[in-house]
C-alpha cells in the first residue's frame, strides 16, 4: 500500500511507525510548519531520519499543498491527529481517499476535547472512530470504531496514553487495510445521537466544591494532565491534577465543614470536603509555578478554598 501521513506529534509517529514496519510505502509526510523558535515536530524528524519527503504545511488547500500529494500518487490519505482543516479537493485526491482518527465514538463527542468530556461527564465508556473526513468537523462516514472503558479513576492522560492511542494506531493500519481490499462498511453518522463540545477552558474547569464529589472528582479527572481543574487558595489559583475520591458515609463526617474547606494536611496531600465527600489531592500546582506534591503547597486544616 502506498500512503500519505498527515498529522503530527507522537501519535502521528507511532502511525507512522506502524506503516513502515509491515512494509508500506510511506510516499510522504505532511506536517505543521514549525513554530519560531520551536523544536521540529516529533513526526517531521522521524519522517527525515527515515529518508522519507516532509511537506510542512500551512494550508492543506493551498495549490502547492495539493500539487504536492497529487505528485505522490498515494492510495489512501491517513490523518493522524490532525488540528488544521484540511479540505476535500486534499482529502479526495488519493486514489481510495483519506481516513481520519478521532478520540471518540462518533458522532458523540465531536469537537477538540474529545476526550476529557465522555471523564467530565462521568461516562464509562469511550473509544476512538475511524471516518472518512468531510468540510462538517468530525461529521464523515464512519470506517471502523473501537471501544474503551472508562475506569472510575482514569484521567485524560490514563485513557489516551494507556489506550486509545494504541488502539487508535492499530486501527487506522485495520481500516486501511479494509478500504484497499474493498471491505470497508462505512456507515453514515447518525445526527440524532450527534454532540459537540469545545476546548476545556477556563469556565469549564473551574471547580465548585459545593457539587457533589462524584462531580468535582470527574472535572479533576478529565482536566487532568491539561488544562488542570482549578480553585482558589488564598488569592491564588491553584490547578489540582492526581487526587483520590473518598465518600462520606455517615453525617457525622462532615458535620460543622465547609464545601472547600481543607479537612487534612498530611505528609504527602491535603484533603478537601466537597458536597457528599471529600477530594484527596496528591499532585497540584499554582498557576504561577510548577507541579507540586499536596502537602508542598503549603495549606493548613480550616483553609477555604474557592473563595
Amino acid at each position: 500500500m502506498r500512503v500519505a501521513i498527515i498529522g503530527q506529534q507522537a501519535f502521528g509517529t507511532a502511525v507512522l511507525d506502524a506503516f513502515t514496519a509491515r512494509g508500506d510505502t510511506v510516499a510522504g509526510v505532511f506536517v505543521p510548519p514549525d513554530a519560531p523558535e520551536a523544536k521540529p515536530d516529533p513526526l517531521a524528524i522521524a519522517a527525515r531520519e527515515k529518508g522519507l519527503p516532509v511537506f510542512p504545511t500551512a494550508s492543506y488547500g493551498a495549490d502547492e499543498t495539493i500539487d504536492a500529494l497529487r505528485r505522490l500518487g498515494v492510495d489512501l490519505g491517513v490523518m493522524a491527529y490532525v488540528l488544521q482543516f484540511v479540505p476535500q479537493t486534499f482529502c479526495r485526491l488519493p486514489r481510495l481517499g483519506t481516513i481520519q482518527f478521532h478520540p471518540s465514538l462518533l458522532p458523540q463527542h465531536r469537537g477538540p476535547s474529545s476526550i476529557s468530556w465522555p471523564i467530565m461527564l462521568g461516562k464509562s465508556r469511550t473509544g476512538l472512530s475511524i471516518f472518512r473526513p468531510v468540510d462538517g468537523l468530525d461529521e464523515g462516514p464512519i470506517v471502523l470504531q473501537k471501544e474503551v472503558e472508562i475506569g472510575p479513576d482514569d484521567t485524560v492522560a490514563s485513557v489516551y496514553f494507556n489506550k486509545i492511542f494504541p488502539l487508535g494506531v492499530a486501527a487506522l493500519v485495520e481500516a486501511a487495510d479494509l478500504v484497499l481490499a474493498g471491505k470497508a462498511q462505512e456507515r453514515v453518522q447518525d445526527e440524532s445521537l450527534a454532540s459537540y463540545e469545545g476546548w476545556v477552558r477556563e469556565a469549564e474547569s473551574r471547580i465548585n466544591w459545593a457539587n457533589p464529589v462524584d462531580v468535582v472528582y470527574n472535572i479533576i479527572r478529565g482536566c487532568n494532565p491539561a488544562p488542570g481543574a482549578w480553585t482558589i487558595a488564598g488569592g491564588r489559583r491553584l490547578h489540582l491534577f492526581d487526587s483520590r475520591k473518598i465518600a462520606a458515609r455517615t453525617f457525622a463526617e462532615v458535620k460543622g465543614l465547609k464545601c472547600g474547606e481543607v479537612v487534612a494536611a498530611g505528609a504527602a496531600s491535603f484533603t478537601v470536603h466537597a458536597q457528599g465527600g471529600f477530594i484527596e489531592v496528591l499532585r497540584c500546582r499554582f498557576e504561577d509555578g510548577k507541579k507540586i506534591a499536596g502537602n508542598e503547597a503549603g495549606l493548613v486544616v480550616g483553609s477555604l478554598l474557592g473563595e
